[in-house]
């Protein structure tokens, strides 16, 4: 899927999602997998569905907004330090470009992102 159409409706948590082992380099614990799907793309913006196993791991964070709608963990911010982020469904998390993060997911964790 690379667009939704106009009044169409999905269930996030019921999608499927492609998913590829998370790179050895950026593993911390367990072997986690991600995978994701856009939902509708502009040339300034994506909406779309991601997924973390359980598992720790670490990312450079893109510019954007998401919503937790499955799962739960933890976000850590290496860079710049701020204080983690308990994630659950409901939480709504603002990233900047360039954040160095360190995921650690307890319950396969589903997010609806905007970037």
């Amino acid at each position: 899927m690379s667009r939704m159409d106009a009044g169409a409706a999905v269930v996030a948590a019921s999608l499927v999602l492609p998913s590829d082992a998370v790179d050895a380099s950026q593993v911390h614990a367990g072997s986690p997998r991600t995978g994701y799907i856009d939902l509708d793309e502009t040339g300034e913006r994506t909406i779309g569905v991601w997924e973390h196993t359980p598992g720790v791991s670490t990312d450079v964070e893109a510019d954007e907004v998401f919503v937790v709608v499955a799962g739960s963990g933890t976000l850590e911010f290496t860079e710049p330090a701020l204080p983690p982020v308990e994630l659950r469904p409901g939480v709504i998390v603002r990233l900047t470009e360039g954040m160095q993060t360190v995921w650690a997911i307890r319950e396969t964790l589903r997010k609806v992102y905007v970037a």
